[in-house]
């Protein structure tokens, strides 16, 4: 099991041989991407396989940080979850790996997209394999960083380089919550090691201290797997190319933090206060998020919502305990969503990069492969028996009502009436009809190649079967029988239903599979045998439809308050605007003006005063020290002569 070690060192010695070499080798640089992801996936099977045969690993390769008490190893684990994260990780990841060879085709930044994929894939590796919480904060960092890089990517357009800068800052908040709970866990326990940790877990310690660290960790969890209010960045995040989309949203960053979540739950399950508080936001976002998906234009942007959405489900699952299905539906959620942003991004191909919805249509005859796996993609996505997303889904929805969270499983249904009704408005927009884009425009539907063609049939496959194999029978088949044992002491709220029978089980499927279904024909209903009628109910309701479509000025009211009311407050503090220096004539106060003036003084002469002052001494001094060097060898050999000289003089004054 010890070959773990290669699943996250093979994409990186991609990433040092693209960035090395990435420029000579150019139009190749796939051949070394493309390699080292599929034999990171390889590796991951054999160890997962070992996983599977009852082995686990707990493994400290070497000593990383050692200050006192302070000892942080680089180490791995292996168990069923982190086993499950591998798999899911490598092998969506290398299927984007192959996508990206055509879709990036032609794009100068050919090699260095390919460097970024691969450093994306080694940081989420590590953080999913690290067998401590400080290993997995730089994993944690890392594809942050990735982010920020893959984001921006076509950083020529100031939309995108805004998109990475606002992923960065947005993701640095959250990060702060999360170094917090790491002093915390440090502080408490005295280590930062899983194991030690969780072993030294006490219920005598009061439920203030867990319910502190867990809440900590749970903002850090809400900025990288964007749940309200640290959800802004996401939809941005569209900016960068469509494989960074789909690695983004499927197989990489924003499942860290439902991972760190059930990775956590032996502290969660002691803050009840924590566990309660995670499935309220993921409820709330599941439907805040799914209503902003019903009105937006963008195919990607719709897709990004969603994602959104699907995490706040995966949260809802975690909150009320069952940790194993909320790791089940960020797997299934894998394949589905990997393979609906694969699929936008075929259509988005095959129109040379057109984006809204609004000017497509019947593309269903000129991409027959992509309409079929991105219909199978909208169905799982929609919860529609027997594919992948029904089975997950309907575990979490199942175990929220059975464990007395009511109000968030009603909240979870409506979620999956709206996830349904906006995934086939956007499915019957994209596909069917007529094809409402600009011909002349250069817009001629046609299928992508085969090496974009063939990640969307295996995705796909999975989509359709993933939950029928692993799932089946609800909370027993192969993947619960696999995971379950680590999460054997879930919290049970008050109130929690010990047992239910199967009769019960299938009605509450049904009404799931009922009220998705409600969804779909009303989506039918608005967009294909009454097209006008979106339009005419949009006009009627000017209020609501211009509130989705702005995303609740949720942006526009975080630009006020955070940068706008920041960039004024931090200038009124250095003082040199001219307009509050001047308000002495208007009537601003005496002390006003004082205090702008003093803040000035302070910045310019003080703060920058100091740091000037250094570098002016240092550059003084060289530009004297260097007339010492004349390259004149005579000045070298009078120099020496009055140094012996200077010497001699000294010691016999000294020393007579």
């Amino acid at each position: 099991m010890k070959l773990v070690v290669l699943v996250p060192l093979l994409p990186l010695i991609g990433v040092l041989i693209n960035g090395l070499f990435g420029m000579k080798i150019r139009g190749r640089a796939h051949l070394v991407a493309v390699s080292a992801s599929g034999l990171s996936c390889l590796v991951a099977f054999v160890v997962f396989f070992r996983a599977v045969g009852g082995r686990t690993l707990d493994w400290d390769v070497y000593s990383w940080l050692k200050v006192g008490d302070f000892v942080v190893p680089i180490g791995f684990l292996v168990d069923p979850l982190s086993a499950v994260m591998m798999l899911v990780v490598t092998f969506v990841g290398f299927l984007i790996h192959v996508y990206s060879v055509g879709y990036m085709h032609d794009d100068r930044g050919y090699a260095r997209f390919f460097t970024y994929l691969n450093l994306f894939m080694f940081s989420m590796l590590v953080l999913v394999l690290a067998n401590n919480y400080l290993l997995m904060f730089l994993g944690w960092e890392g594809v942050g960083l990735c982010s920020y890089l893959l984001i921006g990517f076509w950083y020529e357009k100031q939309s995108a380089a805004d998109a990475g800068k606002k992923a960065f800052v947005v993701n640095r908040i959250g990060d702060a919550g999360f170094l917090l709970g790491l002093f915390l866990i440090w502080s408490t326990f005295g280590s930062l090691k899983y194991a030690e940790v969780f072993k030294a877990v006490d219920p005598g310690l009061g439920t203030g201290i867990y319910t502190a660290i867990t809440l900590l960790l749970f903002v850090g969890a809400m900025g990288k797997s964007a749940q309200l209010p640290l959800y802004v960045w996401l939809p941005d995040a569209m900016e960068g190319p469509t494989p960074v989309s789909a690695l983004i949203h499927a197989a990489t960053m924003v499942t860290a933090g439902v991972y760190m979540v059930a990775r956590s739950h032996p502290l969660y399950n002691l803050a009840p206060f924590s566990l309660e508080m995670v499935a309220w936001v993921g409820a709330v976002t599941a439907v805040f998020a799914a209503t902003i998906a019903l009105v937006q234009n963008d195919i990607k942007r719709v897709v990004a919502y969603s994602t959104i959405s699907q995490l706040g489900y995966m949260f809802l699952g975690a909150g009320v305990g069952a940790y194993a299905s909320g790791i089940f539906h960020l797997g299934t959620h894998a394949f589905f969503k990997a393979l609906l942003f694969l699929g936008a991004g075929s259509v988005i191909h095959s129109l040379h990069g057109e984006q809204d919805i609004r000017k497509m249509g019947g593309l269903w005859k000129a991409m027959p492969i992509t309409s079929w796996t991105f219909l199978l993609a909208s169905l799982a996505n929609a919860g529609i028996f027997p594919l992948a997303g029904f089975w997950s889904k309907d575990e979490i929805l199942f175990n929220a009502f059975r464990r007395g969270m009511t109000v968030p499983w009603l909240l979870g249904l409506v979620g999956a009436f709206l996830t349904a009704f906006y995934m086939f408005r956007l499915f019957f927009l994209v596909f069917t009809g007529s094809f409402r884009g600009d011909a002349h425009a250069g817009h001629h539907p046609h299928e992508s190649p085969p090496n974009m063609a063939y990640p969307l049939v295996v995705l796909g496959f999975f989509s359709v079967i993933a939950g029928l194999i692993f799932g089946f029978p609800p909370d027993h088949g192969l993947y619960h029988r696999f995971v379950a044992p680590m999460f054997e002491a879930a919290h049970e709220p008050a109130g929690a239903a010990a047992h239910v029978s199967v009769s019960f089980e299938i009605g509450m499927a049904a009404l799931s599979l009922a009220i998705a279904l409600l969804g779909i024909g009303l989506a039918y209903q608005f967009y294909i045998k009454r097209p006008g009628l979106p339009s005419a109910l949009a006009d009627r309701m000017k209020g609501v439809y211009r509130l989705l479509l702005n995303k609740y000025w949720v942006d526009e009211l975080y630009q006020a308050i955070f940068i706008t009311f920041g960039k004024r407050v931090c200038t009124f503090l250095w003082g040199v605007d001219s307009r509050v220096v001047d308000g002495a004539v208007n009537g601003s106060s005496w002390l006003t003006v004082r205090l702008s003036l003093l803040s000035a003084w302070n910045d310019l002469k003080i703060v920058d005063g100091l740091v000037n002052a250094i570098a002016d001494v240092i550059q003084g001094g060289s530009l004297s020290l260097r007339r010492l060097q004349t390259g004149v060898i005579q000045n070298y050999i009078l120099a020496m002569a009055l140094g012996i000289l200077g010497m001699v003089v000294i010691y016999l004054f000294l020393f007579p």
